[in-house]
């Protein structure tokens, strides 16, 4: 109705009625523009409808139960549009495609000729000491491939990943160099290593970044009550640190406090006398927190993952890039979709079922509001995923999709009919199973008699 309203008042100024004066004119475009400002102002809020698994948390800061105000920061664009990527984010993954033949190595990691890399990248590396001083190795391959990144090493330090191609040694390309040359290539330049790298989904496996979940006990600095409260603590994959009252309460209740890790320091502590206790001074210093775990063991893992959210890694998957495109797409846009069609979702904390127009792409699953909705408003990434057909309440057929572990959310979706749902899960588990846990794929890799150089 407003376009067509938009279409009348555009041919108002152009009307060939000699008679009408200058002030009319004047009306009829002031009229116009208010109209059109009003389109503009429905088609935002028509495109920026929030998915039922958005995060509850906006940007801004609340009120911890210590009444401290705490500064939330930025989130991604992936998470804002709703997206759920924690599993995804947790290990690493790599995609092989259609390749699901166990006769056949992963594509991630095979010797086939592949595709133009997505996204290329420079990477400086600073020379460091002993005989392989920049700490990574390449394997023999055309385009020659990163096969192995040390743990601390420089190379790691300067962002190099397992999978990356090699594009440019100092400014040589290498794509069609024996592996060999690109070694003495990197070996006789200056101790700043400038290398071009290129990375497709297929050859480039995710970062994981921590999460970890738990009860903790947490000194409380409250003025009125002293004392350690047993709190349930999430540590999120973007570095955020949630605490809920029960373990129950997360994904149904705001969280208490949500403190940014990346920047803090933390370590264990002894200053208080007591076992298993450690701190983290988050980077604006506002304030310290003590927490205290069961074991000694309980309080390595917290700080292990705790340490490496304070040190993220600021690199996306090229697979997220990807994601992040298709979501300013139109859903029949998305090429090559694997299935498409309504789906109804649960939102369990509210028990009832939002309806979204889906479209299913490599293991993950957008939600768009209707067929002609852009962006897309979320999704989930489905990696590990197991898919089965379940009775919940009053159906008797529904879509659950069951996370590798209970830290990460169950989804519940319906489709329009049985038979629909049945077409949905063939769908589900082949679009899963083109991805495999990096650890799998080097596994059976490693079966194959391998010619690599230690840099």
């Amino acid at each position: 109705d407003l376009k067509s309203e938009m279409n009348k008042t555009r041919k108002l100024p152009l009307m060939k009625d000699t008679r009408a004066s200058d002030s009319s004119q004047e009306e009829a475009i002031d009229q116009w523009a208010r109209r059109r400002k009003q389109f503009k102002d429905s088609k935002k809020c028509s495109s920026t409808g929030g998915s039922s698994i958005n995060s509850t948390i906006t940007e801004g800061s609340i009120n911890s139960e210590d009444t401290r105000s705490v500064d939330l920061g930025l989130h991604s664009e992936n998470e804002d549009r709703g997206f759920y990527t924690e599993n995804f984010h947790s290990a690493s993954w790599v995609f092989r495609g259609d390749d699901v033949s166990p006769d056949n190595s992963p594509r991630c990691l095979s010797k086939r000729p592949r595709p133009v890399a997505i996204r290329e990248r420079t990477v400086k590396i600073a020379k460091g000491t002993g005989s392989y001083p920049w700490g990574f190795r390449i394997q023999f391959s055309k385009p020659i491939l990163v096969t192995e990144v040390d743990t601390n090493s420089a190379a790691e330090e300067a962002g190099l990943q397992v999978g990356d191609i090699l594009i440019a040694v100092n400014g040589t390309d290498v794509t069609s160099m024996p592996h060999s040359e690109a070694a003495n290539l990197a070996r006789k330049g200056p101790d700043i290593l400038t290398m071009v790298v290129g990375s497709d989904i297929s050859r480039y496996p995710n970062t994981p970044r921590p999460t970890c979940r738990g009860y903790l006990h947490k000194r409380t600095q409250s003025a009125i009550l002293k004392g350690w409260r047993k709190r349930w603590f999430v540590l999120k994959h973007n570095g955020y640190l949630h605490y809920y009252k029960h373990k129950k309460d997360e994904g149904k209740c705001r969280p208490l406090e949500v403190t940014k890790l990346e920047g803090a320091e933390i370590g264990v502590d002894t200053s208080l006398g007591k076992p298993f206790v450690f701190k983290c001074v988050p980077q604006s210093r506002n304030r310290i927190f003590y927490f205290c775990a069961t074991s000694n063991q309980e309080m390595k893992r917290w700080l292990e993952a705790m340490d490496k959210a304070v040190h993220p890694v600021h690199q996306n998957h090229v697979w997220v890039d990807v994601t992040l495109h298709n979501t300013t797409l139109p859903p029949l846009a998305i090429k090559n979709p694997e299935c498409l069609g309504l789906l109804h979702q649960l939102d369990r904390s509210k028990d009832i079922w939002i309806q979204h127009y889906c479209i299913l792409k490599d293991g993950c699953l957008y939600f768009y509001a209707t067929l002609r909705s852009t962006p897309a408003q979320g999704g989930l990434y489905l990696q590990g995923y197991m898919v089965s057909e379940q009775p919940l309440g009053s159906k008797r057929s529904v879509i659950e999709l069951k996370p590798p572990s209970e830290e990460f959310k169950t989804f519940y979706l319906c489709a329009e009919n049985v038979n629909e749902n049945k077409r949905w899960i063939t769908a589900l588990k082949a679009s899963i199973n083109k991805w495999l846990p990096l650890h799998q794929a080097i596994q059976d890799f490693m079966n194959r008699p391998l010619e690599e150089t230690r840099m």
